[in-house]
C-alpha cells in the first residue's frame, strides 16, 4: 500500500519510512477512513510519550481510532463515559474492607491499563477532572498513602465535544496543558463517507484489524525517539518559538517550559518517523499548532481553536528559520 505523503504549509512533505508505523497506520485506517493525517499525528504523539486529546463533534470516530489503536498495538484498554455523577474513585481505585482478610483491598479503578479512552471528558465534574490530572502527570496513583504504579505505556486519550454542546464546561488550563497535543477529525469527505456506509453494511471494521505490535515494541521504539538529535541551532528555534507567543499582542498566556518539552518530543517523534536521527525546522512546524494551539490564552472572548491555530502559524512565518549546516 502507498502510504500517505502529508503536505505542511511550509511546503513541507513527510514519508513515514518506519515500517512499524506504516503497519499500523495500514491496519487503522480499516476502520477510520480518509483521516491518514490525524492517525499519523496520533501516532506521533504516542511515540512521543504524550497523551492526546481529540475535539470535535460527536460520532465523527474519536471512540473508533481510539479503539482501532488500543487493537493494533495489543493494548490494554478500558473506556470510561464521563458523566457528572462519575467520581474520581472511579477512574483512581479505592480501597474496601474484606471482612474475611480483616484487612482494606485497593480495588483498581478504570485508570489500569495502557490505553484508557476517556469518552467526553468536559462533562464530568472538576474532582473527577483533577483526578485524571494526578494521573495523567505522576504515571501512578495514590490511595490511602500508598503508591500504585500504573502500567506502561500508559496513554490517555480523551474526546472532548465543543464547549457550545449543552452540559459540557471547559477543562481548566492546567489539565489541557497536560495533554501532548489537541487534534480533530472533522467531517469526513463525501467518498470516505460513502465509502464509511458500505463497510458498515455486514461487518464491523475494527473486527478486521491486525497486530502489528506489542507493548514491548512500542517502548523499544519510544527509546528510539529519545536518541533522536538536535543541534543547538534547534534548541534555539523551539524557544524562539515560545519567547514569540509570550511577546504576541494577541495572547495574554503563552507557552510554558512544559509546553517547550512537549513541542522538543512530538518533533523527534516526526524525525524518526521518517527514518531520521536528527531533528530539522520542518518537524517543529509540522507539529507545532498541535502542540501550542490548546495551550494559548488569548485576549478577547475568541479563544477557539481556530484562532489559535492561525496565531501559531502567523508566528512560524515571522520567527527565523534557523540555517541547518
Amino acid at each position: 500500500m502507498n502510504f500517505m505523503s502529508i503536505t505542511q504549509s511550509r511546503t513541507m512533505r513527510l514519508q513515514l519510512r518506519q515500517p512499524t508505523l506504516q503497519k499500523m497506520l495500514g491496519e487503522i485506517q480499516k476502520a477510520v477512513n480518509g483521516k491518514n493525517e490525524i492517525i499519523f499525528r496520533v501516532l506521533l504523539a504516542i511515540l512521543a510519550g504524550g497523551h492526546i486529546l481529540l475535539e470535535d463533534m460527536p460520532g465523527v470516530g474519536k471512540t473508533t481510532l481510539a479503539l482501532a489503536i488500543s487493537r493494533t498495538l495489543n493494548l490494554s484498554c478500558k473506556r470510561i463515559q464521563f458523566t457528572p455523577d462519575v467520581l474520581p474513585t472511579d477512574v483512581t481505585g479505592f480501597t474496601m474492607y474484606q471482612k474475611e482478610q480483616d484487612r482494606f483491598v485497593f480495588k483498581k479503578g478504570a485508570a489500569f491499563c495502557n490505553l484508557l479512552l476517556a469518552d467526553e471528558i468536559n462533562r464530568t465534574s472538576s474532582k473527577t477532572q483533577s483526578a485524571l490530572l494526578e494521573l495523567m502527570e505522576e504515571g501512578a496513583v495514590t490511595m490511602d498513602g500508598v503508591t500504585y504504579e500504573l502500567p506502561k505505556p500508559h496513554i490517555v486519550i480523551a474526546t472532548q465535544n465543543p464547549i457550545t454542546c449543552v452540559g459540557t464546561q471547559k477543562l481548566p488550563e492546567s489539565q489541557l496543558d497536560r495533554f501532548l497535543v489537541r487534534l480533530s477529525l472533522g467531517y469526513p469527505a463525501p467518498e470516505h463517507e460513502i465509502a464509511l456506509l458500505k463497510a458498515r453494511q455486514t461487518s464491523d471494521p475494527l473486527e478486521e484489524i491486525q497486530q502489528t505490535a506489542d507493548v514491548s515494541e512500542l517502548l523499544a521504539l519510544r527509546r528510539e525517539v529519545e536518541e533522536v538529535y538536535l543541534n543547538d541551532a534547534i534548541y534555539q528555534y523551539i524557544v524562539d518559538l515560545v519567547q514569540a507567543t509570550r511577546k504576541h499582542p494577541q495572547v495574554r498566556l503563552g507557552i510554558s517550559p512544559r509546553g517547550s518539552l512537549a513541542l522538543m518530543q512530538m518533533s523527534k517523534a516526526c524525525a524518526y518517523a521518517q527514518g531520521r536521527d536528527y531533528l530539522l525546522p520542518d518537524d517543529i512546524a509540522f507539529v507545532c499548532a498541535d502542540v501550542f494551539g490548546h495551550r494559548l490564552l488569548l485576549h478577547g472572548t475568541d479563544d477557539s481553536a481556530e484562532k489559535s491555530c492561525r496565531i501559531v502559524k502567523e508566528i512560524l512565518k515571522t520567527v527565523p528559520i534557523p540555517e541547518m549546516g
